[in-house]
This record gives structure tokens, sequence and C-alpha cells, in this order.
């Protein structure tokens, strides 16, 4: 059983390494002390990561664990077209989890750390019967670059990184049990180690090409709803264009489902004013970018399919108060 002394004194040297000019005080005092960066404004985000509901011990590794909740926090960062600084990080873990696991975990985010280029601010320690980690990430983008959901307009260009629907087809490769989990390993990788599109998102805010942008936190459905409902427009989207994940038959999975509804790839989801178009390419840094549909100026969210019918796109991604979904692993 460890002190909470001795965890934070863990976790400092496991992340003392790693510093920023710009941050005074990190860990050890009562707060952090940061130099606001000279002709940048401050992204600042928080997300909740809590065992039973976004991950399992008995499924997840403990570094994959450290992993996966600096990555979600940190894919915020991203969706807003921001460069990722610092984190804090607020931990509650029960006795057994003091140890190795403990080092394991901080392990895992510490890659991530790494990965991402974020340097440990500070946090809290404290106990509970199941872990619940909270992190913050601090970023900073040129005043008035932050990509923003409230920005799209009829007529602009729906564009989408990446491929959706990995991230919820390893979840179900993992609730098949760990026979499938072995068979189908390459699967998984998105599930475990999500990827924030951060070179995407700072290229984009940089060039001014967006107009407004989310990160597919709660899946296509969900995310896209948010785009619309905060800039007051509708959508067209084109089934047969979005990048789906190739699915082995014995599954028996739908590949549009997944890539609608299912949530925790971290791509971007962002429009284009089409006048803008011929300067976005088909890959940022190795990340493909696929049109995907249009946004209109009539307030639904219209799902084209293949024959060329037209449906009203019902949200049905993550949403940790709907009973009839979850995200609950193991």
């Amino acid at each position: 059983m460890a002190s909470e002394k001795e965890l934070i004194e863990r976790t400092a040297r496991k992340f003392a390494a790693r510093a920023k000019p710009d941050l005074r005080i990190g860990i050890g005092d009562d707060a952090a002390v940061i130099r606001p960066r000279k002709g940048y404004e401050m992204v600042v985000t928080t997300d909740a990561f809590l065992e039973g509901v976004h991950f399992s011990i008995g499924v997840h590794s403990p570094a994959e664990i450290g992993y996966k909740a600096l990555a979600r926090a940190t894919s915020d960062v991203a969706a807003m077209g921001a460069r990722p600084l610092y984190f804090f990080v607020n931990l509650a873990l029960p006795d057994s989890r003091t140890g190795k696991w403990f080092d394991s975990f901080l392990a895992g985010m510490s890659r991530a750390a790494h990965r991402f280029e974020l340097v440990l601010a500070g946090g809290d320690t404290t106990k509970r019967p199941q872990v619940a980690i909270n992190i913050s990430v601090i970023g900073a983008v040129l005043p008035g670059r932050a990509i923003l959901r409230s920005g799209a307009r009829p007529g602009d260009l729906l564009c989408v990184s990446g491929r959706l629907g990995e991230a919820d087809l390893g979840l179900r490769v993992i609730q098949l049990g760990w026979d499938k989990r072995t068979k189908w390993k390459r699967l998984l990788r998105k599930q475990f180690y999500p990827e924030p599109r951060l070179e995407l998102g700072q290229w984009l805010a940089e060039k001014k090409i967006a107009s407004a942008m989310i990160d597919t936190s709660d899946g296509l459905s969900t995310d896209l709803g948010h785009i619309c409902e905060a800039s007051g427009v509708g959508a067209r989207v084109w089934a047969a264009k979005i990048p789906k994940v190739k699915i082995p038959n014995q599954l028996g999975l739908d590949a549009l489902r997944l890539a609608l509804d299912g949530g925790e790839d971290y791509e971007l989801l962002f429009t284009v004013p089409r006048r803008l178009a011929g300067r976005l390419p088909k890959t940022i840094s190795g990340v493909p970018i696929t049109v995907i549909g249009e946004i209109t100026r009539e307030r639904k969210i219209l799902l084209v399919d293949e024959q060329g019918r037209t449906t009203q796109l019902r949200n049905q991604g993550w949403d940790p108060f709907r009973s009839r979904t979850t995200r609950k692993q193991g």
C-alpha cells in the first residue's frame, strides 16, 4: 500500500526529464505557474476516463489505459487546431492499483506524453474503490485560428480523416472473448492506442482552410449533429463515400453502422468552403482526407445511400446518459 506522497514522487520521477521554458513551477507546489506564450491564445480541455464505463481492468492493460486516457483528452486540442503543451492528471485509485499497476500506467501515459510533446504540470491523487482518471490538457493556437464547431456554412464540403468504425470494431472483437482478441489482434490497435490528429488539426488552422471541426469521439452521427447545431445548418452525407473499416466476414458486422455510430476513432470531422477545396490535399502527414458530404441550409442531417435514396441520419452515437448505449468493456 503506497502513500499519496509516494505516488506523487513516483509520478514526478517518471515525467521529470521533460520540461518547457514557459513552465515556471510544475509538480511539487500547490499549483503550477505557466508563463503565457506571447502572441498565442490558450486552448484548455478536460476529459474523464472511468473504470467500468470507458475501460475495463480485465481487458485493458494499465499501459493501454494510461496511453488512451491522455490520447482521448489531447484529441480535443487537435480538434481546435492547437498545439498541445501541458497536461494535468487527477487520479483516484484503490490500494490494489498503487503498485506495479500504477508504474505500468505511468509508463503508458509517459509514452503518450512523449508522442504528443506534452509535459505533466501537476494534478492530484486520492483513493476510491474503482479507478477514475480526469485529465486536463492545455494547448496554444495563434489568435483567431482556433477552429470552432460553429463556423460551417451552407455549401461547405464535409470531410473526415482516416477511417471510421475501427475503434468500435475493436470493442466488438473484445466483447467476443479473448480467443477472438488473439485471432484478430490487428483490429484492436485503434481501440487501445488511438492517435489524435494533431498535425492535421494544426495544418488546417495554419492554412485557414477548415470552417468548423470536431473530433469523432462519439460517432459521426452524433458529432456531425454537434457541428450542425452549433452552426445552425444541416448536412447531406453520402454513405458510399464514408471511409469504412474492413470487417472479417465471420464477425457479421455492418461497416456503415460502425462508421456512423461507433465513436472513439478520434478522427477529425471538418467542413471546408468550396472555394478552398482545391487547396485540400488527399493526405496530410500520411493521414487520408475524404469528402463525405456537404453542408445544407435546411436544418436536417440526411444520409444518401448508394441508390440515391435519402433518409434522416439519426443520432445513435455515444451518450453517457442514454441507458441503451454503453462503452463498458469486459
